[in-house]
């Protein structure tokens, strides 16, 4: 399929046998493997993004961080857009572009970014323990999935050992940040899900990229009366942030996490981010220095196996 004709392609949208599936990466290696790749690889560019948000408080404000990291974000992707001269998608698709755009490129930055001005990243990281099975349950319902009764218990279990692991790592209380957390839980999971389902017309980075450019007519001005309310002080640390979370977490880590989503299954790739919380975990020890208790090893081992089940289980 050519990089010019993806986004129009006659095709309508829709599930793949795991069969058809796996044809997309023969030739290329073990069947599934490169997409479980680049699913990871997504969840290694989320797992910063909690961090690079805390940094880039020190020096923006919430509404002012999410609108200019949707605009940065824009940017890139619309160069990327305009240099490989890609048409513009038919308009049966702009709807599901649109809930993308609503969920993972407005809701969730906005959501969570407001949660940690009073949470910690630890107890924010319970919303990436229960996106998995959030987005499985959005993809059964959405697009038909049936995993098999395996599958759900795997997935169960390792959410249920992430949120344990992480309410514990807050000292189990609720604060009022939790609202925020629940909220970007449900966008972000209906994000996930319809960008799967579109990329399996078009390539995941013109996925995102659409996604993004449909904003600019919202963040752009939100960006303007932002910085009026919110003066900014630049810090390395806050500039840092705002170049990962625009460039890495909503850019480059969402192309290929929807390319892996298309390759091996929604349900499947989205197990992957399981380990996204312990990952944030880790990188709050040595970029923001959180401490850890010794639990951590014992959840990331419960963490790895469930993913095993679930990478194995026949829907």
């Amino acid at each position: 399929m050519k990089t010019q004709s993806s986004a129009t392609a006659p095709s309508s949208i829709a599930v793949t046998s795991a069969a058809a599936t796996s044809s997309r990466t023969a030739g290329r290696g073990r069947p599934g493997l490169g997409g479980t790749l680049q699913a990871a690889l997504g969840v290694v560019a989320f797992s910063l993004t909690f961090p690079a948000t805390a940094w880039g408080l020190e020096g923006f404000g919430p509404w002012t961080l999410v609108a200019v990291r949707s605009i940065l974000a824009a940017l890139i992707a619309g160069g990327c857009l305009l240099a490989l001269r890609v048409a513009v998608p038919a308009r049966r698709y702009w709807a599901g572009l649109a809930v993308v755009a609503a969920g993972v490129v407005v809701g969730f930055p906005l959501l969570t970014t407001l949660a940690l001005q009073t949470s910690t990243t630890a107890h924010a990281a319970v919303v990436v323990g229960l996106l998995p099975l959030t987005t499985a349950l959005f993809s059964a319902l959405r697009v038909g999935s049936r995993p098999s009764r395996t599958f759900w218990a795997a997935a169960l279990a390792g959410a249920g050992a992430v949120v344990a692991f992480t309410v514990q790592q807050s000292g189990g209380a609720l604060t009022g940040a939790d609202l925020y957390l629940f909220g970007a839980l449900l966008v972000c999971a209906a994000g996930y899900t319809e960008g799967g389902r579109l990329a399996r017309v078009m390539p995941g980075w013109q996925v995102i990229g659409w996604a993004l450019v449909l904003c600019l007519p919202l963040s752009v001005p939100a960006a303007v009366l932002a910085l009026a309310h919110e003066p900014a002080h630049l810090t390395a640390h806050s500039v840092a942030g705002l170049l990962w979370v625009a460039a890495g977490s909503q850019f480059l880590g969402l192309v290929v996490w929807y390319r892996g989503m298309a390759a091996i299954g929604i349900p499947k790739a989205s197990q992957l981010q399981l380990a996204q919380p312990l990952l944030t975990l880790v990188w709050s020890v040595l970029l923001l220095g959180e401490h850890l208790t010794v639990a951590a090893p014992l959840t990331a081992a419960a963490v790895l196996v469930c993913i095993a089940v679930t990478q194995r289980a026949r829907g």
